[in-house]
């Protein structure tokens, strides 16, 4: 793992070219967070199925630090097309991972990219800002 966290390959690039940062039109869920320490916002918009069980399409829109942002679009690439149980069982995960419990081999692989922002759980200041996203979607599910 890298030293740094701005040598992480997926922050810089989620950061710099972020694929979910646009307004979600059609969204059935919208939900707003705050991260009053630091002064991120995010606004996060889901599509979900008919059924109401499947996230069809996640996207978010706001401003913040490196962190927060290349989180929230890590986040928003896992959960598309995963059912609600399973986006709030990676959820649960990554906010165990970033507060410094060790994961399973299996759980590491689940997280994907999502892995690779780790190192934050060393950087307490920075924590917050990669829960953002998280935060915000448990709260919304």
């Amino acid at each position: 793992m890298a030293n740094s966290i701005y040598s992480s390959a997926a922050l810089m690039e989620h950061n710099a070219y972020p694929d979910y940062k646009y307004v979600l039109k059609g969204a059935t869920h919208e939900h707003e967070g705050v991260n009053p320490s630091c002064g991120d916002e995010m606004v996060l918009r889901l599509r979900l199925s008919d059924d109401g069980e499947t996230i069809e399409e996640a996207a978010f829109t706001g401003h913040g630090c490196a962190v927060s942002q290349a989180s929230a679009d890590i986040m928003a690439e896992l959960i598309t097309g995963e059912t609600i149980e399973e986006a709030k069982r990676l959820c649960s995960l990554f906010v165990k991972m970033i507060q410094g419990e060790e994961l399973s081999d299996q759980a590491r692989e689940d997280l994907d990219e999502a892995y690779e922002l780790e190192p934050i759980s060393r950087m307490p200041a920075r924590v917050k800002c990669a829960e953002l996203a998280w935060r915000t979607l448990d709260e919304m599910l």
